[in-house]
């Protein structure tokens, strides 16, 4: 399942050599860093309340807009999803209760 994770960080690369006026992407990538995580914050919202109003294909389509979002924001600091599930794999033998005592802050 992840293949479409990998496919979607190839497009959001290529998006950063395209024009602004050309793709969603691109413009987000040009409007910098706080339109990111405006946007970000706007898909949690709705998922949140997608969440709340218990509609299951609402709350599979807000998230899939909040994960898009959120693979801009790594693909704009040059991150990507295997990033993220190495992050997950390395959770996965921890309890919730251990890992989050080991966080900085």
């Amino acid at each position: 399942m992840s293949d479409i994770l990998q496919q979607l960080a190839q497009v959001l690369e290529q998006r950063k050599l395209e024009p602004s006026d050309k793709s969603y992407v691109a413009g987000l990538y040009a409007k910098g860093l706080d339109t990111i995580l405006k946007k970000i914050g706007e898909e949690a919202t709705e998922t949140i309340i997608a969440g709340k109003g218990g509609d299951k294909q609402q709350i599979i389509y807000e998230t899939a807009d909040l994960w898009f979002h959120c693979m801009v924001l790594l693909a704009s600091q040059d991150l990507g999803p295997d990033d993220v599930l190495c992050e997950l794999q390395r959770r996965f033998s921890l309890s919730g209760l251990d890992e989050k005592s080991q966080r900085k802050s």
